[in-house]
């Protein structure tokens, strides 16, 4: 099958050039890479436009203007855009395994979507993989494990035999859009992202909610498609289920009320869409 990556990206050029470096030696390489970015300058898209010439598959730029936090909506415009069966959403500051797109394949199966994680990289090992050093997939990795949203020491390898239990259990770990997969007719039935939810946080959570509504189940992906998450500030507010954020009324309505499709969604990029849907 076709696998599309679409990594969100904005205003950091110097991390996408990593992702950039893990993407292109992949063991099984995606048939596109599809750059969503959230308004970004030119550094951005020189780079892109540099990788272009000589990446192993298309690499390809879809740009927005720069009106706020609308990763939502830059999400959606990548996806509309692809022309894979699968999809694969990476954020621009991941540096994957090279057996990352292999397992996402692996554990792919109808009837689910796929939840992987991150090693948070500490800002020492930042600095050191962006100037050009090798990830670290490893439990000794310089990550802080002991972070809520970072992968656990106990999976910081890859055992594709334990991969495979894992996927089996009923917890499929936390939201996390910097590292999931679907396919991509799963997504268009739900209308993708909601592009009401602007500004950080639960656009993924929300998603993940109506594809369950809808009757898509969610697995985790621990020990296999591993990924380096770069230090950077955290943009998290201090508590992520503060019903005093728009976000989350929207999310917890979705859940509460069994929302399967969203209104404002994917369907909005009809033009995209056309070119996605109709490409040989």
């Amino acid at each position: 099958m076709k696998v599309s990556v679409v990594v969100i990206t904005y205003n950091w050029p110097e991390a996408l050039e990593r992702v950039l470096d893990g993407l292109a030696r992949q063991i099984t390489l995606p048939y596109e890479v599809i750059i969503a970015d959230d308004g970004s300058g030119a550094a951005t898209a020189e780079v892109i436009a540099r990788r272009a010439a000589a990446f192993p598959v298309p690499l390809r730029h879809q740009w927005q203007d720069d009106l706020g936090f609308r990763a939502a909506r830059a999400r959606n415009r990548g996806i509309a855009a692809s022309r894979g069966d699968y999809i694969i959403l990476l954020d621009g500051d991941m540096l994957v395994h090279p057996q990352f797109i292999a397992d996402h394949l692996m554990l792919a199966e109808r009837g689910y979507f796929l939840q992987g994680g991150r090693l948070k990289a500490t800002p020492e090992e930042s600095r050191r993989l962006l100037a050009g050093g090798k990830p670290v997939f490893a439990p000794w990795v310089k990550a802080n494990f002991d972070e809520f949203d970072g992968t656990r020491r106990l999976y910081a390898f890859r055992a594709p035999w334990l991969a495979r239990w894992k996927a089996r259990s009923r917890n499929g770990g936390r939201v996390m859009s910097c590292n999931m997969s679907f396919w991509r007719d799963d997504l268009l039935r739900v209308n993708g992202f909601d592009e009401r939810m602007e500004g950080y946080g639960a656009e993924d959570r929300e998603l993940a909610a109506r594809l369950e509504n809808a009757g898509v189940r969610r697995r985790a992906l621990k020990w296999c498609a591993l990924a380096v998450h770069l230090w950077h500030d955290s943009r998290s507010p201090p508590d992520v289920d503060d019903m005093s954020l728009p976000n989350n009324r929207l999310f917890f309505a979705t859940r509460n009320e069994g929302i399967r499709r969203c209104e404002r969604g994917i369907d909005q990029h009809a033009d995209l869409l056309a070119e996605g849907d109709g490409a040989p």
